[in-house]
């Protein structure tokens, strides 16, 4: 087992990398007078007797979404307010948050408004939220003008993932997941991208050693950058790379054609091509990229959409400063940057 720490002060936690820590939750959660499990549908179906087992000595009620982005609104959090409220749940209770972003997404936020703040748990079922979501506090819900619109930065008590849940993966929410590893390479660090592509084998057929070594050094990355920027006012912002243009075709369809995962592979590829466009990125390196990315069998195609309409979404986004759109762009291995463009200097 391994443990990270996200460093914040006093609201520093653990991360704990592992397999088999389902069947140990217990010995990584603390007390409290009653715990809530969020989680999903799907989740339920697969995990339910695991999770009675394993939490069998606590007080625990269950909260079940419907998967997906559809439910990340309003609506769900005023049932789980409600619902909390119902059961009694005090600012001794807590918040387990057991499956993917969207979950975590939810929990997080309900955490951090039900009496003013209760304390959760992140434990993340897929590839994607155990890289990503789950660590550095973002929470969030949708709203029809844009993703993520409502929401706190409210750091959890502890991020516990446990390696074997991907085993019930689909393929599908796998590759979404993949699509945030590869991102941290392209931002962050080469030598990591580099062992993407040579272990692309390794990690389609989950080898336990190389998966393990990939989450654990997205998070490594990860922790790093939230410890120094908890609140996206500097740093932080290279972890929106493919984020500007996935979130406005996520909003753009409604949530209804790709996972979070898929819009972020399309727009990453976009980005990059937009960055070439700009002369921003070093020819070799955009050529490099170009290659893996068209090598990973993910459809970029986007030409179905009303460019002014995706525009029109990346106008409202959250990140944007002075009238103009945020992209983070790749410039060389391992190097982004922020430009900020208007309507007129959108070439892509």
């Amino acid at each position: 087992m391994e443990k990270l720490q996200i460093d914040l002060g006093e609201k520093s936690y653990p991360i704990y990398i592992g397999s088999g820590l389902l069947e140990r939750l217990e010995d990584y959660i603390d007390t409290a007078d009653q715990w809530v499990v969020i989680t999903d549908e799907n989740l339920e179906s697969l995990y339910e007797a695991w999770l009675k087992q394993t939490l069998k000595n606590k007080t625990v009620y269950k909260i079940v979404i419907v998967p997906g982005e559809e439910s990340k609104n309003i609506h769900t959090v005023v049932e789980i307010i409600d619902y909390l409220h119902e059961i009694g749940c005090t600012r001794q209770s807590k918040i387990l948050a057991f499956g993917g972003g969207v979950v975590g997404d939810i929990a997080g936020f309900c955490a951090s408004i039900y009496m003013r703040g209760i304390e959760y748990i992140q434990m993340p079922t897929t590839l994607l939220a155990q890289v990503d979501s789950s660590v550095g506090g973002k929470t969030g819900i949708n709203i029809a003008q844009g993703k993520n619109i409502m929401g706190t930065f409210y750091q959890p008590q502890a991020v516990i993932i446990d390696v074997n849940l991907l085993r019930t993966l689909s393929k599908r929410d796998f590759m979404s997941g993949l699509g945030e590893v590869v991102k941290y390479g392209v931002i962050y660090d080469y030598d990591f991208f580099q062992y993407i592509r040579s272990h692309r084998d390794e990690i389609f057929s989950l080898d336990q050693a190389c998966i393990g070594y990939i989450i654990k050094r997205c998070c490594e990355i990860k922790a790093g950058i939230v410890s120094q920027d908890e609140k996206e006012k500097g740093m932080r912002k290279i972890l929106n790379f493919g984020h500007t243009i996935g979130h406005a075709l996520e909003s753009i369809t409604a949530y209804e054609k790709y996972t979070h995962g898929e819009a972020v592979w399309v727009g990453m590829y976009h980005e990059i091509l937009l960055a070439e466009r700009l002369g921003l990125i070093k020819h070799d390196y955009f050529e490099e990229l170009l290659d893996f990315f068209q090598a990973m069998g993910v459809s970029y195609d986007i030409s179905a959409y009303d460019k002014e309409g995706l525009i029109d979404m990346m106008s409202k986004d959250k990140k944007n400063l002075h009238g103009k759109i945020s992209f983070i762009l790749p410039i060389d291995r391992s190097k982004v940057v922020e430009k900020l463009l208007s309507r007129e200097e959108l070439q892509w």
